[in-house]
């Protein structure tokens, strides 16, 4: 009897266990859908004036998630500082917004190996009237306002060339570093290249993106989708299908609506830019 009564307890057990967890990678393939989080900045996420959102990082996304088995891709629109914290909230499942692998960030999420690499330069008035070519000319001249975006690594490397905080002027998106230049109250804004540059296309009569721009081949910047940091199943997924299709003829003809090309391919390892 006391033999019957333990298989019985056993077997009472095992029911009443709780069933494992669903994983982020689990629950999209199930569902067939996946939210994106992004910030507008072009060309790597943004709104279209008729409500599309696409940019590098979006349309990648959609071509990978696809190769998952996940057809439908909804979009979150949020502001630049505020992604990796509503990542880590759960309102979204993974960011895709241009995001620069760095250490710091590492430690907040799990980054996909980067699927470009790019460089910085100034937006600033026609003919550059302050004669900037670096963050270390910003330095320079005290009276220099510099607009950068909230949370971006631009502000780092601003501070490491010794510019003050009072020089800086933080703002959300790009469309407020295009004003902020355009009205006057910043001579400058920093980001990468091809964003400047496509802010500089809007008014090209008032100002533009400088092309010699030195800085340190460190400030390289390396760009990935990033995921919650208990989501490695889905990052290293992503992962597989990424590295057999970056370089790949469908891959450049995806992205280059956008400005890039095969020279922003890299192999750089999001582990080698983390330093693990």
């Amino acid at each position: 009897m006391s033999g019957a009564f333990c298989l019985a307890a056993a077997a009472a057990a095992l029911f009443t266990l709780p069933a494992a967890a669903e994983t982020t990678l689990q629950r999209i393939q199930r569902t067939g859908e996946v939210r994106i989080g992004y910030a507008n900045e072009t060309p790597f996420a943004y709104t279209t004036p008729d409500g599309k959102v696409t940019g590098e990082s979006p349309e990648i996304s959609r071509k990978i998630f696809a190769k998952l088995g996940v057809k439908k891709v909804d979009a979150v629109l949020t502001e630049w500082g505020s992604l990796i914290p509503g990542l880590r909230a759960g309102r979204f499942d993974v960011i895709a917004a241009g995001m620069y692998v760095t250490p710091e960030r590492c430690k907040q999420v799990a980054f996909a190996d980067p699927q470009y690499q790019i460089q910085d330069t100034l937006l600033v008035l026609k003919g550059n009237p302050k004669n900037l070519h670096s963050y270390a000319d910003v330095a320079k001249q005290p009276d220099v306002k510099l607009a950068v975006m909230a949370g971006a690594v631009e502000l780092g490397y601003s501070r490491e060339a010794g510019v003050k905080d009072a020089q800086l002027m933080q703002v959300p998106d790009t469309t407020a570093q295009l004003q902020a230049v355009r009205a006057h109250r910043a001579d400058a804004a920093a980001g990468t290249a091809l964003t400047m540059k496509g802010l500089a296309s809007k008014d090209a009569d008032q100002i533009e993106a400088i092309g010699s721009f030195t800085d340190d081949p460190k400030h390289t910047g390396y760009g990935a989708l990033a995921f919650r940091p208990e989501d490695t199943d889905l990052r290293d997924a992503v992962n597989k299908q990424l590295h057999a299709w970056l370089g790949t003829p469908d891959h450049l003809q995806t992205v280059g609506p956008f400005g890039f090309d095969k020279s922003n391919v890299t192999t750089k390892t999001a582990a080698e830019i983390c330093g693990k």
